[in-house]
């Protein structure tokens, strides 16, 4: 039972994940700030406002939807290993 421990004791979070290795996702990230700068720099204050609430809002949503999806892939996991532990 190691992983339970080292997740009890709070040596494994479940929210990161390395993205070094992910070319797509790094160049996405640079785009995504780049892009953001720019149109930041366009913006009056009353915009920006508007937009941090608005990025906010999508902050808020994704980790919503990270947590809805790293449940069901625990539970399909969980199922998975039941499956194989199933005497036929």
């Amino acid at each position: 039972m190691r992983i339970l421990e080292e997740f009890w004791y709070g040596n494994i979070e479940p929210t990161e994940y390395d993205t070094s290795f992910n070319k797509e996702y790094k160049k996405l990230v640079e785009l995504i700030c780049r892009d953001e700068e720019k149109l930041r720099a366009t913006m009056t204050d009353e915009q920006k406002e508007r937009f941090e609430k608005y990025t906010d809002c999508v902050r808020e949503f994704q980790t919503i939807t990270d947590c809805l999806i790293f449940q069901n892939g625990f539970k399909l996991g969980a199922r998975m290993m039941l499956e194989v532990m199933e005497d036929n």
